[in-house]
């Protein structure tokens, strides 16, 4: 069985402070957090009213839904951080900046190696470029006969909102273009809705 897709904090942050939880976990299903992912997240809810929903919605979150991943030092972790960031994770971990992202990564790629299958949520931009490397690094693994290795594949916020459209959540293009235009407020790192196929859907032909 292959593990719960793992989030980074831009995409649980946004989505929780816009109370669309039920909308995330119909969507993918159970999910995890590296530590540090919640920790990024507990910390911008407080820092930022904008984000003030998500420690609430956070805080109810049951296990069956939401695991914490420990981030403690392994040699599996630490080798990981080391690879993809460069830097040791007992160093890596005393830098707060792009922690979770990195934190998410090792993960993932630890649990790629043992031969699962895991799936990253993930928009940020450097986060997406170190698992667009290290998911090429594992089908090098595997093309090469070496080892019996997994997969990382990546998926982003637009990901869950194309396949929640025409669903319970999002039933209509302007629902769709509501919430993406919320999302877009607290997170202007998100493309342009018209740099999106967003509203080219094709249940919105039906």
């Amino acid at each position: 069985m292959n593990p719960r897709p793992i989030m980074d904090a831009g995409p649980g942050l946004n989505l929780l402070s816009v109370n669309k939880e039920r909308l995330l976990f119909a969507t993918l299903g159970a999910l995890s957090v590296p530590e540090a992912v919640q920790t990024e997240i507990l910390r911008k809810a407080r820092q930022d009213q904008r984000f003030a929903p998500a420690e609430r919605v956070w805080n109810k979150l049951p296990e069956r839904l939401m695991t914490v991943l420990c981030d403690d030092v392994t040699d599996q972790l630490s080798a990981a951080v080391q690879r993809i960031s460069g830097v040791p994770l007992a160093q890596r971990a005393r830098t707060g900046k792009d922690l979770g992202e990195i934190m998410v990564l090792a993960h993932a790629a630890v649990a790629a190696e043992t031969g699962q299958h895991v799936t990253v949520l993930i928009d940020e931009g450097l986060g997406c470029q170190l698992a667009t490397t290290e998911a090429r690094r594992l089908q090098r693994l595997a093309l090469s006969g070496q080892a019996a290795v997994g997969s990382i594949r990546m998926i982003h916020t637009t990901t869950v909102l194309e396949r929640a459209a025409g669903g319970e959540h999002l039933p209509t293009k302007e629902t769709m273009r509501n919430l993406y235009d919320r999302l877009r407020n607290l997170d202007d790192g998100l493309p342009p809705l018209a740099n999106t196929n967003l509203m080219h859907l094709p249940c919105w032909q039906q």
